[in-house]
């Protein structure tokens, strides 16, 4: 392979060139067994594209809109956190690539560089991701200083009412570094002497006791547009709809969480189903070609968030790296347009892909 890479999956092998392992294994792993981490990738192999020909695709518009905040392609940065292990300019770097690229930010709730620091880097679209604290009062004061500086979004993470059980953390004894945007507030120094000091952070601060219920309590302190993000069955979108937040982000937590969960892929399809249109339903985990993006958008989805090659592309060159990484998925995307017979994202339909489930069905 040479210096520069090809394709989104060589950024992953320089990044494990360039991070210390314990890094690397932190931003790389899932939890336990690591099932539903490769059926994340493994999952959207099974599905087969349907081009149609002779389509005239001599310009390829993959503009849109998300929340009605414009965007170049339905490409997002998810929010993953603690960017400066992987780079020293950390998310600094992520928001001037994303402004770059001109696509919209994901910012983690545990990122390494401060709210305001992101929101005066760039002039980059910005969400912000939210975890909810036992200590309400600093899980309000970070949504409140996010919509003080701009940020459009507010993205509620769902599905960690405690951290998963990430082995190589525990065998890497994992540090996490004190957050700027905590000082005074909280710290992250524990006891590590059992494993993660991630994992006995997290113990400490997640509520597990958040539920739908206090779903007016976030509504309450902002006015912000609110997208759930973990949702994985029918049963769940419908709730999301019925108490009236924005929109869904169908995740597994980048399979981080609970382990033998489904590939988000696979329920992508009964989740959009169940919402019927009356929200947008982004999608994250899985994606590493221009074709997978092409996946998600017949299955549904109105976008898709990109998680860890981001943090491949910074470690391994930057914020020049998190371009090209922004980039090679967005001119992936363009050519599997064109070649699918597809000039505009309306132009990408169900009929443009077979699913495992609809082989089962033709030999019914």
């Amino acid at each position: 392979m040479g210096d520069e890479p090809v394709n989104v999956k060589e950024y992953q092998e320089m990044a494990k060139q360039a991070l210390p392992k314990m890094y690397y294994d932190y931003f790389a792993g899932g939890s336990e067994d690591q099932h539903t981490l490769r059926e994340n990738n493994d999952a959207f192999q099974r599905i087969i594209i349907q081009p149609r020909i002779l389509v005239d695709v001599s310009k390829i518009n993959m503009s849109t809109t998300i929340l009605g905040y414009k965007t170049s392609a339905p490409i997002m940065i998810a929010p993953t956190a603690m960017h400066k292990l992987a780079h020293p300019g950390g998310e600094i770097l992520t928001a001037k690539a994303a402004a770059a690229c001109d696509v919209i930010m994901g910012l983690s709730f545990m990122s390494t560089c401060t709210i305001e620091e992101v929101a005066s880097s760039c002039n980059a679209v910005r969400f912000f991701q939210l975890y909810v604290y036992k200590r309400r009062e600093i899980s309000a004061l970070m949504v409140k200083r996010a919509e003080i500086n701009g940020f459009k979004a507010i993205l509620l993470t769902a599905d960690t009412p405690k951290l998963g059980r990430r082995e190589a953390d525990i065998k890497n004894k994992m540090i996490a570094p004190q957050l700027k945007n905590f000082e005074g507030l909280v710290s992250t120094e524990v006891d590590d002497s059992e494993g993660s000091n991630l994992e006995a952070f997290a113990s400490r601060s997640l509520d597990p006791s958040f539920s739908w219920k206090d779903i007016a309590w976030l509504k309450s302190i902002t006015k912000l547009p609110i997208l759930i993000k973990g949702v994985l069955t029918r049963e769940d979108a419908i709730k999301a709809v019925e108490i009236g937040v924005e929109g869904i982000i169908v995740s597994n937590h980048g399979a981080r969480q609970l382990d033998y969960v489904p590939a988000t892929i696979a329920v992508l399809e009964e989740v959009v189903g169940a919402v019927q249109g009356r929200i947008p339903v982004l999608f994250d985990g899985g994606i590493r070609r221009g074709t997978d993006v092409f996946k998600a958008l017949a299955l549904g989805a109105h976008a898709v968030m990109i998680g860890r090659p981001i943090v491949y592309g910074l470690a391994a060159k930057g914020e020049y790296g998190v371009r090209r990484v922004i980039e090679m998925l967005k001119d992936e995307l363009e050519l599997t347009m064109a070649l699918a017979g597809c000039p505009t994202l309306n132009d990408i339909t169900r009929n443009h892909v077979r699913t495992q489930m609809d082989n089962h069905h033709c030999r019914l």
